[in-house]
């Protein structure tokens, strides 16, 4: 499996263990932000891609009227049948959707949204490219990306720890894809070669994440995101071991109680 592929695996446990764990320590800040931007952009009719277990869905469906449409996608059936099954507090569509080849017809949307997902997309600019034409003239791609890992401390810290516990062959999915991307011109080149003509705005925005204790936190990153699979394609030490060390090493570093760490993202906003 390529690492493109492998970064894109949200199966068995993940996505339970992803929402319990990773969506209240990372995730529940950035999507109250994107929400709150969308709804001051007033649309009727909104696309989500990328949903995963829908923290963003549940957020637009309280902050958007009920009068507004939304229409909640992911590529991946077990995360977006766990969004499904925790549910919204007013009606939401969801479908499967590969956001480099949306179901949509072209101008059918004021407004995608998309929260930390660009960096899963195996080709960006047709992934750009297919949220520009489903949207209206007028209408807007809004998204975030994590910024670098340096800025992001308990990943900083994940993996750091797993390069030592694997010091031939580093698990390096979090440094690779979540927070690959902190230099966002290649990011803007992507949306010119997609078709966006006007400038992208973008806001950095710095965030604090909370954990119960450090046992919490590194059983979040090394078991409820895809650097699973790359912890135990490498069988020894196994799992188990390898987030017993992550524990330990949050745990010197931030204290075993309630962890608070910086994580910061970019939030980009583009006018079709």
């Amino acid at each position: 499996m390529s690492h493109t592929a492998a970064d894109a695996v949200f199966a068995g446990s993940v996505p339970e263990i992803y929402e319990r764990y990773f969506v209240p320590l990372i995730f529940e800040p950035y999507a109250a932000d994107l929400a709150r931007r969308a709804a001051a952009l007033r649309p009727a009719r909104v696309l989500e891609t990328a949903a995963g277990t829908g923290v963003v869905t549940r957020a637009l469906s309280r902050a958007l009227p009920a009068s507004a449409e939304i229409v909640a996608t992911d590529l991946n059936p077990p995360m977006l049948a766990q969004a499904a099954a925790i549910g919204t507090t007013r009606p939401v569509q969801w479908q499967q959707a590969d956001a480099m080849q949306l179901p949509f017809g072209d101008a059918s949307f004021d407004l995608v949204v998309c929260q930390f997902g660009a960096m899963f997309f195996p080709d960006r600019v047709q992934a750009f490219a297919q949220a520009r034409r489903v949207l209206r003239a007028g209408g807007t791609l809004l998204f975030n990306v994590w910024d670098g890992i340096e800025h992001n401390e308990l990943a900083d810290v994940v993996t750091q720890t797993l390069a030592e516990v694997f010091p031939a062959d580093p698990p390096r999915f979090m440094a690779r894809t979540p927070h690959g991307h902190g230099d966002l011109r290649p990011l803007f080149e992507e949306l010119r070669a997609a078709g966006f003509a006007a400038a992208p705005h973008n806001e950095t925005i710095t965030a604090r994440s909370g954990a119960a204790s450090a046992g919490d936190a590194a059983f979040a990153y090394c078991q409820g995101t895809p650097l699973r699979n790359e912890i135990e394609a490498r069988q020894s030490p196994d799992l188990a071991a390898a987030t017993a060390a992550c524990t330990a090493a949050i745990a010197r570093r931030f204290g075993d109680g309630l962890v608070d760490t910086k994580i910061q993202a970019h939030v980009v906003s583009v006018a079709r």
